[in-house]
């Protein structure tokens, strides 16, 4: 019997009586190959203890089948939902996928290194501090073969961008809002970056200008955790005005969101929404929860992970920006 780390192909294909070309196509999803023989080709294959080599047939076909998901913000549950999407995605269409941290100083930049080296066919980038010049660089160095920008959007030369059509998604967002009568948004953004990021407060300002007239007020928290944005809406609500200056409050994603509506009923001592409306952005787990009942917009996340994976297998010049209309989900904050 056989050791089972050195069982080859050639011996798969002599105990199945077929050539060594008919393994090969045996374990590729793809392939032309009748039924009955690739079942027999697997079944040997399965007695044998024998795997194909991945990493040899990625050298041969200049092709690894391995994507780098990058991440540099964990405490936004709602990364943890893309993280669990393109994972599971990724691997129906057989993809492998490893994530990268690339928290803390020079992060992103060995985050990169880290995935050139490991001969990823892509990188994804799913975070809030990646500069411009950085991905510029990478791109023009022609370090990696597909970097993506994904759920922000990215207008470095040579990256790819997936993401939610926010245009469309505010547009909804302050046409809901004046449905409902109110009329003194306060926007209530995420930090100020020179990074790929979100143009959600510029693009509801220009929305609500549109319809009203004049633009709504922006508030930038220092980060997306609801701690942050709880502190940040009781420091400047007041100096805003209070209740004659606001009567709801339009948030970047709903971790701020959260933050805001425990601020406005905890710290303020406000009814929501009888005082002051909430709106989010992402549709995280806990804006369902009967506590905050947030009404917000959802992401298309599986059809951006499926995009992804259209790029992933194409072997032509994807488009380098990809917006896809999510949904406005209307629950009691507004």
């Amino acid at each position: 019997m056989l050791e089972t780390d050195t069982i080859t192909a050639e011996d798969v294909a002599a105990a199945a009586g077929v050539s060594r070309w008919t393994v090969a196509r045996a374990f590729k999803k793809d392939a032309s190959i009748s039924r009955k023989t690739r079942d027999k080709v697997l079944a040997v294959a399965r007695d044998l203890g024998y795997v194909p080599d991945l990493h040899a047939a990625g050298l041969a076909a200049d092709r690894s089948n391995l994507v780098a998901l990058i991440f540099d913000d964990f405490d936004n549950p709602h990364k943890l939902v893309i993280l669990e999407r393109m994972t599971r995605i990724v691997q129906q269409h057989g993809w492998a996928a490893i994530t990268i941290n690339s928290g803390g100083p020079d992060g992103a930049t060995e985050a990169l290194q880290s995935a050139r080296q490991r001969r990823v066919d892509a990188a994804v980038m799913i975070g809030t501090e990646f500069d411009d010049e950085l991905l510029s660089t990478a791109t023009e160095a022609r370090r990696l073969k597909k970097l993506v920008v994904f759920a922000r959007e990215s207008l470095c030369k040579g990256t790819i961008s997936i993401h939610c059509d926010d245009e469309r998604a505010m547009a909804e967002i302050a046409e809901h809002i004046t449905a409902c009568g109110r009329r003194r948004p306060l926007f209530l953004a995420g930090p100020e970056t020179q990074s790929a990021g979100l143009r959600r407060a510029e693009l509801f300002n220009a929305s609500w200008t549109s319809r009203h007239g004049s633009p709504s007020p922006i508030v930038h928290v220092g980060a997306y955790a609801s701690d942050t944005a709880y502190h940040r809406l009781l420091e400047v609500f007041g100096a805003l005005g209070g209740l004659n200056a606001v009567d709801v409050v339009v948030c970047e994603n709903d971790i701020i969101a959260i933050g805001a509506m425990d601020a406005l009923r905890h710290g303020l001592g406000l009814h929501v929404p009888q005082d002051v409306g909430v709106v989010g952005f992402d549709d995280i787990t806990l804006a369902a929860a009967p506590s905050y009942a947030l009404t917000t917009y959802r992401q298309p996340i599986s059809s951006m992970v499926e995009a992804l994976v259209e790029i992933l297998e194409s072997g032509e010049t994807p488009a380098s920006v990809t917006a896809l209309e999510g949904r406005l989900v209307v629950r009691s904050s507004l």
